[in-house]
């Protein structure tokens, strides 16, 4: 096939040229040139924006478009209505967020789950209460021009190598450097993740096989625990002969009371509402059912921890806490006992 990507030189996007390259399609990649512009030196790239400078995209000629970078309706917009003639297909990364899942759903939310509104259509300013709506209407624009014609693939925390966001990546660097460590109650929290390397590799399949429709893109396939998560870290860090930690867990109300920021320092956790906790646990069967497969758990930690220690060292991760807070923390919490 030949597949346009738009972007393509990030975590996600990165991977699906990776795992389009394996899968011997030719690609073509089109972002600003400005993040990794050196990775893939030896395939078609054209430089441009994706608002207001999408002139290198006329004129040719694609199987499909995968579009790993569409966050705001105008600007989806643009792409589409450009490339409607030039592609046969048009596939969308999109989010689990797209949900309301302040709405009750029995049992896990499915693909026909109802969908959050923006009361204000011409918000473009992307932020955490913002993000899963605009992704709605994003992939609204896409059905207005490939109806019948597009993939809107829907994933939730994707992890591995190459995360920028570090949520993931805290958890299994924490894991090998000894001591006590904080992780938040409960133990049994529901973590539904996915590796970025299976998600692409999926995202190509769907592409020779002709998919359509939406797809919720979310592993594992069978239940994973806060707890078990936290513990398969712990064993790949004394694989690796690295000082394993071990996790000590805090009280929601504790965390709570002083001052914890669930989703930054405390990442790939919902913070509890009316004193409970958070879990929302989303259908993954139809995408399964669809060829969605998962590489073991642990070697996603084990990959990550060598991506990770490979870096150039950071002063201090995206997301997680800082070793100060967590040891004042560590303390108080004793000091309760």
């Amino acid at each position: 096939m030949n597949i346009l990507v738009l972007g393509g030189t990030k975590f996600v996007g990165r991977a699906l040229v990776d795992a389009a390259l394996a899968a011997n399609h030719q690609i073509t990649i089109f972002n600003r040139g400005k993040s990794n512009p050196n990775i893939f030196k030896d395939i078609e790239t054209l430089t441009g924006d994706r608002d207001g400078g999408l002139s290198a995209l006329k004129g040719q000629k694609w199987d499909i478009v995968i579009d790993t970078c569409g966050y705001v309706p105008r600007i989806v917009r643009q792409s589409v209505e450009l490339l409607q003639d030039s592609a046969e297909r048009y596939l969308f990364i999109s989010t689990l967020s797209v949900y309301d899942s302040h709405l009750s759903s029995a049992g896990k939310i499915s693909e026909s789950h109802p969908l959050k509104i923006m009361e204000d259509e011409s918000t473009e300013e992307v932020n955490a209460q913002t993000y899963g709506a605009l992704k709605v209407l994003c992939e609204k624009e896409i059905e207005k021009c490939f109806s019948g014609r597009s993939l809107q693939i829907r994933p939730g925390y994707i992890v591995g190598p190459h995360d920028p966001t570090d949520r993931f990546s805290y958890w299994a660097l924490r894991a090998t450097q000894g001591g006590n460590a904080l992780a938040p109650n409960p133990p049994g929290r529901k973590m539904q993740i996915v590796d970025a390397r299976d998600l692409a590799a999926w995202t190509i399949q769907c592409c020779e096989n002709d998919r359509k429709g939406f797809y919720n893109a979310v592993g594992p396939e069978k239940d994973l625990s806060m707890k078990e998560l936290l513990d398969s870290c712990v064993q790949v860090a004394a694989e690796k002969n690295l000082p394993a930690a071990n996790f000590v867990w805090l009280a929601e109300k504790f965390l709570i009371e002083h001052e914890v920021g669930y989703s930054s320092e405390l990442p790939l956790c919902l913070p509890p509402v009316n004193g409970h906790s958070t879990d929302r646990v989303f259908d993954n069967s139809k995408a399964i059912s669809n060829g969605l497969k998962f590489r073991p758990l642990s070697e996603t930690i084990s990959d990550t921890i060598s991506w990770v220690k490979s870096q150039e060292p950071k002063s201090k991760l995206s997301a997680g806490l800082s070793p100060e807070k967590e040891s004042r923390l560590l303390r108080a919490w004793s000091e309760t006992a």
